[in-house]
């Protein structure tokens, strides 16, 4: 009996040395990349002392952690140590900076966003629950309720047929996978009311979403505006129904597809923030860390894009 736990304890160790070498060597392969992108973080220098790691390491070590499914923080920095990152901080400076750098994020994202989209005509939309709690708890719970203007709320997922209390994620994303944007609303946000900013992103493309977006006013004020030709498929019960073909129904598919990925690999439905700035910093370092994924896999190792559960070095 005492040789099996001394086995299993050896075992363990050994894991745990493998999990910390891999984390490090993921990480300096992640910066090498972001950084070859030579993006100015514009960040303003707060007055004292200068900070041990920089806007892009920064950035790196929370894509790492996201890209190996590691969402809390705490079990992040129980598997470094300052021996294998000399310049690691303390894991709360650490997320106060991620916050600080949402923007600097952002840009990074883009940037590699846009060597997959520059060329794109055909763009998808859709949105997906981001559930806070469970709806028997909504009315006590205190999560990212610190203004209303940013509260979560209590909306309707007609694709699951259930009632949720959170938000929604609206994603636009190309027909190869790559997401051109992203936003966050409340729960009770319509689908259909997104449509108003798409105008200010894209112009003379198609844009295919589901019944959601059914609208025959916005789709001219879309086309006349901006030359967006919106196709979403008709309801059995409206006048001249057609089917809608075939091609377009499979291309939306992918990006339910990418929802999928961010639930599973990247576990976007759990949350351990408390504030809704530290909430949409962890959706969007998700987000940037699938595009990342993409990124390197598209121009470092000329692999198909969207297979993300791969290893990067």
């Amino acid at each position: 009996m005492l040789i099996k736990m001394l086995k299993f304890s050896i075992l363990m160790l050994r894991n745990k040395t493998i999990s910390m070498i891999n984390i490090v060597k993921n990480y300096f392969k992640v910066l090498e990349v972001l950084s070859s992108l030579n993006i100015d973080s514009n960040v303003v220098p707060r007055a004292g002392r200068k900070c041990k790691m920089s806007d892009i390491e920064a950035v790196s070590l929370s894509f790492t952690a996201e890209y190996m499914s590691i969402d809390s923080e705490s079990s992040l920095f129980r598997q470094i140590s300052p021996a294998q990152i000399p310049n690691l901080i303390e894991r709360s400076q650490f997320n106060k900076r991620r916050k600080t750098l949402f923007g600097f994020s952002e840009r990074v994202r883009q940037e590699m966003a846009s060597r997959f989209l520059e060329f794109e005509d055909c763009f998808l939309i859709d949105s997906m629950p981001l559930e806070i709690c469970r709806a028997a708890r909504q009315n006590r719970a205190k999560i990212c309720k610190e203004g209303f203007e940013t509260a979560p709320s209590k909306g309707f997922c007609a694709s699951q047929n259930s009632w949720f209390y959170g938000y929604k994620l609206h994603g636009i994303c190309s027909v190869s996978g790559v997401f051109h944007s992203v936003d966050i609303t409340k729960a009770n946000v319509h689908d259909i009311h997104m449509l108003s900013d798409v105008r200010g992103q894209l112009s003379d493309c198609m844009l295919l979403g589901d019944k959601g977006y059914l609208s025959s006013d916005i789709q001219l004020d879309l086309f006349q505006t901006a030359n967006i030709v919106l196709e979403t498929p008709m309801r059995k019960n409206q006048k001249n129904y057609r089917k809608q073909p075939y091609v377009f129904r499979k291309s939306r598919k992918r990006i339910e597809t990418l929802f999928s990925q961010l639930c599973d690999q990247f576990m976007i439905r759990r949350n351990y923030a408390k504030s809704f700035r530290g909430f949409k910093t962890r959706i969007l370092t998700k987000v940037s860390a699938l595009t990342m994924v993409q990124y390197i896999n598209r121009f470092l190792y000329d692999r198909p894009i969207n297979n993300i559960k791969v290893q990067i070095i």
